[in-house]
Formats: structure tokens, sequence, C-alpha cells
């Protein structure tokens, strides 16, 4: 087989709803880097963020921030802020309305309230202690994704204000919240920019709502595998839909495709 470049989602994808890699999992992907494919990861969450499942995998190469900040073996090949002045309109707002925002940079994650019941049941879900309360971090660093702890119902008002934000539930209680035009799949076509590997080389990985542009990219010219735990629109989106998670869906799948034994 020629050698591919993989993708893989961490949440609901390498982790299971227990947040552990499966052995299954680190096996097949051991098997797939002695076979000679190169392997990185494409997540909503932050650089700091990854610095477990990084070393657990041996794994330097990432899209990171749904694809705002990007990662090839240990080099910073892409950025893209959200702007300054689109923060602060996003600020007054959230702060208008009494929704906490958290603001990720790629250090650090920070939150406009001390304590909040939502944040904490977003954070619990990703074993994670509350942000540290900071009302200027946006306005002292780059901030790549913000989390908007925003009611459903109101969230069409936040997408009509700010047409420069794409707003993707992650969360019963939160949108992260990036540049409009960046996704996964933004930066995975940043990512190979950098390689000799091509979209056709390319298979992904994945299983919530901020892989459906990758899947889709992918789709089109290679090959994107979702998760059987997804949502419908998340299997609607790839060329495979394997297990669930829990059931080593994603060494099935990998085997299944020939890059593992």
């Amino acid at each position: 087989m020629k050698k591919k470049l993989l993708f893989f989602d961490i949440d609901g994808t390498l982790y299971n709803t227990s947040k552990k890699i499966p052995e299954a999992t680190k096996r097949a992907i051991e098997e797939a880097r002695a076979n000679g494919h190169e392997v990185a990861i494409a997540t909503g969450r932050s650089p700091f963020f990854l610095k477990e499942v990084s070393e657990e995998l041996d794994i330097d190469s990432y899209v990171s921030f749904n694809g705002q900040f990007v990662v090839y073996q240990g080099k910073t090949i892409s950025k893209r802020p959200i702007p300054a002045d689109v923060l602060e309109r996003l600020a007054i707002e959230a702060e208008k309305d009494g929704y906490p925002v958290v603001y990720l940079d790629e250090q650090r994650m920070t939150s406009t309230t001390e304590y909040d019941d939502h944040v904490k049941a977003s954070m619990d879900s990703l074993f994670y202690p509350m942000p540290e309360y900071d009302l200027n971090h946006w306005k002292e660093a780059d901030i790549y994704q913000a989390l908007l702890y925003v009611p459903e119902e109101e969230k069409p008002r936040y997408l009509k204000a700010f047409p420069e934000l794409a707003f993707i539930r992650w969360h019963k209680y939160s949108d992260d919240v990036i540049n409009h035009d960046v996704s996964k799949a933004y930066g995975i076509e940043q990512f190979i920019q950098h390689t000799d590997f091509t979209l056709a080389d390319t298979m992904v990985f994945g299983d919530g709502l901020n892989d459906i542009e990758m899947l889709e990219l992918v789709a089109k010219n290679g090959t994107s595998v979702a998760m059987g735990n997804s949502p419908e629109r998340v299997k609607e989106a790839a060329s495979i839909v394997t297990e669930h998670v829990d059931e080593d869906g994603l060494s099935k799948a990998m085997r299944r495709l020939g890059l593992c034994e």
C-alpha cells in the first residue's frame, strides 16, 4: 500500500467514553506507523490540552483549535487567531446577555466567570478543572478559540451578529467559536502543503460535528471514517462508518483499510 497520512480526532475517536485510548487502538497506530504511514491529530482541543495523548501515542503533528493552529513535526506551520476587534464585540455581547465565555490561546484557558454550572459541566466532560478567572485574557494574547455558553435557541442571533465567526456545538451547553472560514478541513489543507502527501493519500477518522468538513473534504479524494457513535449528520459526511469507539471501532477500521495487520 502507498504510504498514507492519517488524521485522528481525539474525543470519541481515539478516546473512548471513559476518556481512555483502548489498547487495540494503540497497537493499530503503532503498526500503522511501523508500516510507514504518517500519524497526526485533528482536534478542537488546544495544543496545551494535547500533551497527554501526544506523549501516549508519540505524535508531534496536529491540527488543533479546529484548524486554527497547525503543527507539523513539532514546528508551527499555520496560525489564524480570532481578530481582536471581533473578540471585543463578542465579549460585550456575551456580557450583556450574561453568557460565560472561555478563551483559549496556545498555552492556557481562561473564563469570564469564577464558577458556572454549565462551564463546570462541560469541563467535567473533558476531565478538566474550571479554567482560571481572567476578564482580560482576550486583550493580552492571540486567542485561537472561544467557548460560548449560549442556549441553542439564542444561537441564531449570534450567527447573524457575527458573520466573521463559526459557532460549532460541541457540548449541550457550549459552542466552539472560531473564524468562519476555518475548520479541520482548512487545517488539513495547510498541513498537506508542507508534506509530499496529497488529499488522495489522506485518511481521516472522526465522530463529531466539528469533523464534518474534514470528512467531506477527504471523502471526495481519499478515505474518511466516521465512528459508530457519531451523529447521523457526521456518518453521512464520511465514506465509511465503523463500529462504536467502545467496540474498538477505530482499530477495526484501520485493519479493514490495510493500515495494520
